[in-house]
Parts: structure tokens; sequence; C-alpha cells
């Protein structure tokens, strides 16, 4: 009867946590990962290397679904082959929107991103990506994502460049 007793206070303390799970609010943290960035055009260069950065953005959650915003930034030095360029940086400002699944979120994610390079001034381009994201504590979520990002005509210089990413993120939810 303990037993019972025990197991049925921990099944009533444990279900609030799984459905009061609200993804509304700020959140902050960072990444960590990897790129990998090709180019064409004037130059067919290649190159690629450990990026992270840091992240900040807001959710609205709406039942089932989540929607949000946020800011990016990758500190990089991907060598372009034998040091002809190197990607220094990329800033991202995102959309995002997924499907809760229990205490995980599956989403897709876009926007507008700048690249910075050693020898070529900044340049805009796009995203697009998808992610997992699971709440591990009251305020602590972690997750992963892959993002393909491109670059046309980078700095006038006739090179698009296209590059992939892989990422672990942390994050703390205000």
């Amino acid at each position: 009867m303990k037993k019972l007793i025990v197991g049925g206070l921990v099944l009533a303390l444990a279900t609030p946590a799984v459905a009061d799970n609200d993804w509304t609010g700020f959140y902050g943290g960072a990444q960590l990962g990897y790129g990998d960035v090709t180019t064409d055009g004037a130059a067919d260069l290649d190159g690629d290397g450990i990026i992270g950065g840091f992240h900040l953005g807001y959710d609205f959650d709406f039942g089932q679904y989540v929607l949000g915003g946020g800011l990016d930034y990758d500190f990089a030095n991907i060598e372009l082959d034998n040091d002809a360029e190197t990607i220094e940086g990329v800033l991202r400002l995102r959309a995002r929107g997924g499907i809760e699944l229990g205490q995980g979120l599956l989403y897709a994610t876009g926007g507008w991103a700048q690249a910075s390079a050693d020898n070529l001034d900044n340049d805009d381009g796009y995203f697009i990506g998808a992610g997992y994201e699971q709440i591990i504590g009251s305020n602590l979520s972690v997750g992963g994502e892959v993002l393909y990002h491109e670059f046309d005509d980078f700095d006038d210089s006739d090179i698009d460049i296209e590059a992939t990413t892989l990422q672990a993120r942390v994050s703390y939810r205000f």
C-alpha cells in the first residue's frame, strides 16, 4: 500500500510538469558545431571547421504550435583552400515555427544571414534549416539544428558561397 501511495504521488507531481510546458518567452544561449563551405563562380574553393556563438530569441506558444524569432551570431575561422579566403562569422535574423512533441519542439527556421570574410566585405544572403529542442529543466533546453546558407555574388566578386552548419545548442529560457 505504501508503494502504491508513493507511486501515485510521484505520478501526480510529474504529470503537471509535462502538461505545464510553455514555450512562450525570451531565451538566450550558446551553440557549437561544424561548418562546411563551398564556393562557385570566379573561384571554386572549399573548407570546413568549427563554428560557435550566441543566440537570443522569443517564442509564442499557441498550444501544439510554437512561432518565434531570434538573432544569433557564430564566430568562425574556416579557411578556404590554402587560405585564399577565410570565413570569420555569420550573423542571422531568424523566424522559426514548430510542433510541440511532449517536452520537445521540432521546428523549421529561416531568414536573413550576413557572412564576414577576411579579404572581402560582409555580404547578405539567406538560410533555411530544421532543428529539435528539448526542455531538460524548468528553464533549460538543449537541441540541435542543421542550416543551409547561400550568399550569391559575395561582395560583387562573382563568387557564390554555400555553407551548411550542424550545431548543438543550449538555451536558458526566461
